[in-house]
């Protein structure tokens, strides 16, 4: 064991694995003073994978002999160099040769043959890339179910669900596969995981990590997908933002510049701030008892910490907003669906896809929403933008359940092939917050501070200002002084 190794909670030395515990930063500071190398935390963390990886299906590619390579070096000095880490296998994370299948069929023979821009990101931050993780096809669902991979499991129960799109993601950090690992959201798909995982989930600004979406035009103003990850710490998950934000020439907007490095916004006092709590529905839709008590504790939790807590709900058209996003998310599916057959030559068909992904292809195809259709859509989803705006202008911060329950049983998603909507519409009912953010671009984060009575977590979701992340990240900082969650690990894990 390296002497006077600290676990990332600060509670005392770690037992077992001596990295398993440690946060990202924590990692790179031991290659920075010499006591590890790279290639050492690499070999640690690959057989983390190989012990956990066989019960719980978070990897599905292990990149073993392309991260051996790269912790070989030499490795760009960064805050992270020699830490291993995870890609998601799908959005906008390509690794050049290596498959890319966002969990479908459709994409199973993909290899790109460039990075994208975040994994050259990644890369110059120092980590060392060394697996891809599990999602739901094309990321359509809150959960990680794909037929192409199998079900990722949660590791607090192997029954449940662990979350998704990036279901795998987060399942690997909580069960200290690596620290923190790639995930994106464009709907409560880093959210929904790190609250289900009990783990830390960020979804950044709209477009403060450039998209690789970005030529997808108007629509992105709405439904665009945001990059981030699942992490252990907090810290973990600013210093990689500090790593990984910026705009690429041709963005159609940027997002507001910060004041000051997000890792150091961990470090300051968030002063009193004035929230607003939820514990029920804005949309009307039924939240367990469980998520409900998780936000009742959060608000007394903010309240011994200082902070003015005050009960207030926005009260928000289902319907229409159900059918706006919707109709917007169907349009970009088709979008996506059709630049692959253009660069793969071939034709999608119902047989490349699961039934709810195809039903979701179809009716985004051309001559099935409208031009005018469309353009409604996102005229109703900017109204709701501007509704939201009016609800949160007099607080700093939104609390709310990240989810409508707790982490569901493996299969409440299940969609046949003679009801193939069945799995979107319970997701509809299970969602009623996280999507409002990818509408209106906010920041919002789960933070993993409740656990019920079956020793599964339950997340809290703090939804700030736009282009405000660093008053969430001041926040979280103080949430995980107060109350710390790392050294909490599930029965499934690698220590």
């Amino acid at each position: 064991m390296v002497k006077g190794l600290n676990d990332v909670s600060g509670t005392g030395p770690v037992a077992g694995d001596e990295f398993a515990g440690l946060d990202g930063l924590g990692q790179a500071e031991l290659v920075r003073t010499g006591q590890v190398t790279p290639a050492e935390l690499l070999e640690a963390a690959l057989a983390r994978i190989g012990r956990v990886n066989p019960a719980v299906n978070a990897v599905v590619t292990t990149m073993a002999g392309q991260a051996r390579a790269t912790a070989a070096g030499p490795l760009p000095d960064g805050p992270f160099t020699g830490v291993p880490f995870l890609l998601k296998d799908g959005g906008g994370v390509g690794y050049a040769g290596v498959p890319m299948t966002s969990a479908s069929r459709f994409l199973a023979d993909y290899v790109p043959t460039q990075d994208g821009e975040l994994t050259r990101r990644y890369k110059a931050a120092g980590l060392v890339v060394c697996g891809k993780t599990n999602l739901s096809e094309f990321g359509l669902l809150p959960t990680t179910e794909p037929e192409l991979h199998g079900p990722t499991r949660n590791p607090w129960d192997l029954a449940l669900s662990a979350g998704g799109s990036s279901g795998g993601a987060a399942a690997a950090v909580a069960a200290r596969m690596v620290p923190m690992a790639n995930a994106s959201d464009s709907g409560g798909s880093i959210r929904v995981p790190a609250a289900n995982c009990g783990v830390f989930g960020m979804k950044p600004t709209r477009l403060r990590i450039s998209s690789a979406r970005r030529r997808a035009g108007v629509s992105m103003r709405i439904a665009v997908l945001s990059e981030h990850a699942v992490t252990l710490s907090v810290r973990d998950c600013a210093a990689l933002l500090d790593a990984t934000a910026g705009p690429l020439p041709g963005d159609p907007f940027v997002a507001p510049r910060p004041p000051r490095p997000y890792l150091e916004e961990t470090r300051r006092d968030p002063g009193r701030l004035r929230i607003a709590v939820s514990a029920e529905s804005p949309t009307g839709a039924p939240l367990h008892a469980d998520c409900a008590a998780a936000v009742e504790d959060a608000a007394r939790l903010c309240e011994s910490l200082g902070h003015h807590v005050e009960y207030a709900t926005p009260r928000l058209d289902a319907a229409a907003l159900g059918k706006a996003f919707a109709t917007v998310s169907a349009g970009g599916l088709a979008w996506d669906i059709a630049r692959f057959e253009r660069l793969l030559g071939k034709t999608a068909t119902a047989a490349d896809f699961e039934p709810a992904t195809w039903a979701m292809v179809e009716r985004g195809r051309a001559g099935t929403i409208s031009l005018a259709g469309y353009l409604d859509a996102l005229a109703e989803l900017q109204a709701l933008c501007d509704d939201l705006a009016a609800f949160q202008a007099p607080y700093d911060v939104w609390l709310t359940p990240t989810a409508g329950a707790p982490a569901p049983p493996l299969g409440s998603f299940d969609a046949p092939a003679d009801d193939p909507t069945r799995g979107q519409r319970f997701a509809a009912a299970y969602l009623p917050f996280t999507v409002l953010c990818n509408v209106t671009g906010q920041p919002a984060m789960s933070v993993p501070l409740h656990w019920n009575a079956d020793d599964v977590p339950v997340g809290v979701h703090f939804v700030g200002p736009y282009g405000d992340e660093g008053l969430l990240y001041r926040l979280a900082a103080q949430l995980e002084a107060a109350r710390p969650w790392a050294h909490r690990r599930p029965p499934h894990s690698a220590t």
